[in-house]
């Protein structure tokens, strides 16, 4: 624990600290801070300078934990030499005061709120990439991996595994989010730029998967920290702290506290960066003018929409230069060679990932291509002859904050009321605003902080012009166009970094602004109406976010695949079934970069037996075993070899609904069901015992194209749908029927008939009408079929169709599987 807290300082505060207090640039002027933002500034200062190591050492393949220590102490140390260790900020220091109760309170809510964090570290979505993201650069040191498992598997082999995608930026698919760059070379990058993954890296070398699990609420601490210090500059305390307390007890934010996202990154950092923009350029602070646009070039290595923080900020240093305010080159200079190592790295091992947003600006309208030149154009003219022209800085300093806050308001009471879904325009588009007032904010809440955007504009805009301009772009940007599936609450993901932040600013100002002018008795009357309204919202987000502070996302996954990763040997060969026949691909992911399995995934339910069989016979000689991890039915059978059962899991972890246009509600089990079997040498012909298969128990090489395995009044079965297939291993030339135990699962009066055709290797051998309850079915195998089949060199397939139906649809439930007949056992007489 002492090392532990050791490391962190060193990481998180030590170099900022030094910093912040060498002796250059005015340093009284920052001792003169309150004591609690000085602090804010080591950290967040040292954060880049480990962050910005973490990237460095990655990119050249050095990176460990050990290493970013030294980089850290040299940092440090270097410091120290060019200060001549004169660090003390001397009597001209702040001392601290009660007022730093306030961001000590809002980091006491935070660890309540943003703690425990999930355990999702499996594969499929963004959260679980980044996690493993973040702990390949902790445990393979570098940006783009190497995988000695892709580079082994042989030519022949490949289309098995991750075929080549044509035209794309990138060779294939390692699992989702990562891609092959080459795959001879076995080099591997994910998908996401590695500013959050490298931070979870540190935490991963601080204190293990706990540590990197941990960062994501860390980041959701510092965001609230951020949002309020860079308050308190433009509102003062009150409107700061109240607004960050409603912000950590909003149910986005604490879903995302504990969810790894890089939106709370982006909070911490552009809010950091709005802050320092301002004492740089308003203030006149030398000193923060490169601190913002380091930050700001940082943001360039999380997500590319952070260019829209970037615009905001240039956008207001582009009008203050028009009333004469001097826009500082170290700003300019810092920004700009961060931006230069940004396209480096973007335009080589991240292409992948900006070949998407290339693409969008390619098909942009000619009007669209002229509204940016203009604003770029426009920002060009201001911050060079802007402030020249006469008469000019009078009427920027007075028509802007009018203009820009009828713009606000007007495009919120249009979206809020008015706008509507038609043509290209999505519904979850048009209602966005909507969605977002109904769901997360509340209408008064929303209708409160647009009031406060116009109110706040038109006595602080000049204080933080670039607070503002921010504010509305990515409103304006997001709410045009969510751009996400809208699901709930992954939608919410857009609103995070900025909207939700600048909108509760926005919201206390309105409702706390009386309280600085007028007579005592009127502005305590308006103080407590404004603080009543706060409370009434305290509470409703309060309520909406309980029930999610008893959640853990994936609560208990990790012990599992601890347990998994255990029956897998060092010079094991696991093979996972693939995407499209259950989610078990998910858990591939951490068992080969967390658990450093051998691990490959199947490309198709359905690969070639040739090009599998030649892989097998060469895996089996590099491999001690090769093991097959499946639940949702692979077509991998074969007389060429057997299989072996040696395990099954069966285990549900809570994970909270994700309904489309809907609000969630509560937490629903998502189960893990899969088999673990071993190839084997082939059966001989003679030594085969007759087909009997007992589905929903070890039938996942036997099964193709059903639902999960289910258990119901002491049978284990298998829901078919439209078309389904079951895998006959054996056919004698005296078989003269197969039986198939089947019940139509109490179909509704409104479903079709339960009638199920069954085909034998394509030959049709009858339909039967499956009726309640679990019955034997016979159909007849006509003599030739079975001395046919009897020769065949593989499995053949029992096909099932069947006319479905979907609960969802026809009784309202959750349940929107497309349902045939459940089938229980499958025997070949």
């Amino acid at each position: 624990m002492g090392l532990q807290l050791l490391e962190l300082i060193v990481v998180a505060w030590l170099p900022g600290a030094v910093v912040f207090r060498l002796p250059f640039v005015e340093r009284e002027r920052r001792a003169a801070l309150d004591a609690e933002e000085r602090l804010f500034w080591a950290i967040v200062i040292s954060l880049g300078i480990s962050l910005a190591a973490v990237l460095a050492l990655a990119a050249s393949s050095r990176y460990s934990f050990k290493n970013l220590i030294i980089a850290d102490l040299i940092v440090t140390l270097a410091g120290c030499l060019v200060a001549r260790f004169d660090l003390r900020l001397g009597s001209s220091a702040r001392k601290p005061g009660l007022t730093i109760l306030i961001p000590i309170g809002l980091a006491a809510l935070g660890l309540w709120r943003f703690f425990p964090p999930s355990e999702y570290i499996i594969g499929g979505k963004d959260p679980g990439v980044y996690l493993n993201e973040g702990i390949q650069i902790a445990q393979r040191g570098a940006i783009v991996a190497t995988d000695p498992v892709i580079a082994s598997v042989p030519n022949f082999a490949r289309d098995l595994f991750f075929p080549s995608h044509q035209q794309r930026e990138y060779y294939g698919l390692r699992f989702m989010g990562f891609f092959i760059r080459d795959p001879d070379a076995g080099t591997v990058v994910g998908q996401f730029p590695h500013l959050f993954p490298a931070s979870i890296a540190i935490g991963y070398g601080i204190d293990g998967l706990t540590g990197a699990r941990r960062a994501i609420g860390v980041w959701a601490i510092l965001g609230l920290l951020a949002v309020y210090f860079t308050g308190v500059r433009a509102f003062g305390r009150t409107v700061a702290g109240a607004a960050c307390g409603l912000l950590a007890l909003n149910v986005i934010e604490v879903w995302f506290g504990r969810y790894p996202n890089a939106e709370l990154v982006m909070q911490t950092l552009l809010f950091a960066a709005l802050l320092a923009d301002a004492r740089a350029h308003v203030d006149d602070d030398r000193f923060f003018a490169p601190v913002a646009g380091f930050l700001l070039g940082l943001l360039l290595f999380l997500r590319y929409d952070s260019l829209l923080g970037i615009a905001g900020v240039l956008g207001g240093l582009a009008l203050s230069s028009l009333i004469g305010r001097r826009v500082r080159w170290s700003f300019l200079a810092t920004l700009a060679v961060c931006a230069a190592l940004a396209a480096i790295y973007m335009l080589e091992p991240m292409r992948a990932y900006v070949a998407l947003p290339i693409l969008f600006l390619g098909k942009l309208d000619t009007w669209q291509y002229a509204a940016l030149t203009l604003a770029a154009g426009t920002g060009v003219l201001a911050l060079t002859i802007g402030a020249r022209i006469p008469g000019l800085a009078v009427r920027v300093q007075r028509t802007t904050p009018i203009l820009l806050s009828l713009i606000v308001v007007a495009a919120a009471l249009y979206a809020l009321y008015f706008r509507q879904p038609g043509g290209k325009l999505t519904d979850y588009d048009a209602y966005a605003l909507r969605t977002f007032a109904n769901f997360y904010f509340t209408v008064p809440a929303l209708l409160a902080a647009i009031v406060g955007y116009a109110l706040a504009a038109r006595s602080s805009f000049w204080r933080a012009p670039s607070l503002f301009i921010t504010i509305a772009i990515f409103a304006l940007t997001i709410f045009y166009k969510i751009r996400i599936v809208p699901d709930h609450f992954w939608m919410a993901r857009r609103f995070l970094a900025v909207i939700l932040p600048g909108a509760m600013l926005f919201t206390c100002y309105a409702a706390l602004a009386g309280t600085l002018t007028g007579t005592i008795r009127n502005r305590v009357l308006r103080g407590a109406l404004g603080s009543v309204f706060l409370i009434l919202v305290a509470v409703a987000y309060a309520r909406a976010s309980r029930p999610i502070l008893q959640h853990v996302e994936y609560a208990g996954i990790i012990p599992r695949l601890e347990q998994l990763s255990k029956t897998i040997g060092d010079r094991d060969l696991v093979i996972v079934e693939s995407r499209d026949a259950s989610d078990t691909h998910t858990l591939a992911l951490p068992l080969a970069d967390i658990y450093a399995r051998n691990v490959l995934v199947l490309a198709s339910r359905r690969p070639d037996k040739s090009s599998f069989g030649a892989f097998l016979d060469w895996a089996r000689q590099r491999y001690r075993r090769v093991l097959f991890i499946g639940g949702g039915g692979t077509d991998l059978l074969s007389h060429k070899w057997d299989v072996t059962p040696i395990s099954s899991e069966r285990f549900q972890v809570p994970e909270y609904e994700a309904p489309q246009n809907i609000y969630p509600r509560l937490p629903r089990a998502k189960e893990f069901d899969y088999s673990i079997y071993a190839f084997t040498d082939a059966v001989p012909e003679g030594a085969r015992a007759p087909f009997d298969l007992d589905v929903g128990v070890r039938d996942d090489l036997h099964v193709l194209r059903f639902h999960a395995k289910e258990i119901t009044e002491g049978h284990t079965f298998r829901w078919s749908r439209d078309v389904s297939y079951v895998s006959i291993t054996d056919v004698t030339p005296a078989s003269r029927e197969v039986v198939l135990w089947m019940s139509d699962g109490g179909r509704p009066p409104a479903a079709p008939p339960a009638d199920v055709t069954i085909e034998l290797d394509n030959v049709p051998l009858g339909t039967v009408r499956v009726t309640t309850g679990f019955k034997p079915y016979s159909l007849e195998i006509p003599p030739s079929l079975a001395a046919r089949l009897a020769t065949a060199a593989e499995p053949v397939p029992l096909k099932l169709t069947t006319k479905v139906w979907v609960p969802e649809k026809l009784l309202g439930t959750p349940d929107d599987r497309d349902l045939g007949v459940m089938l229980d056992r499958v025997a070949v007489r």
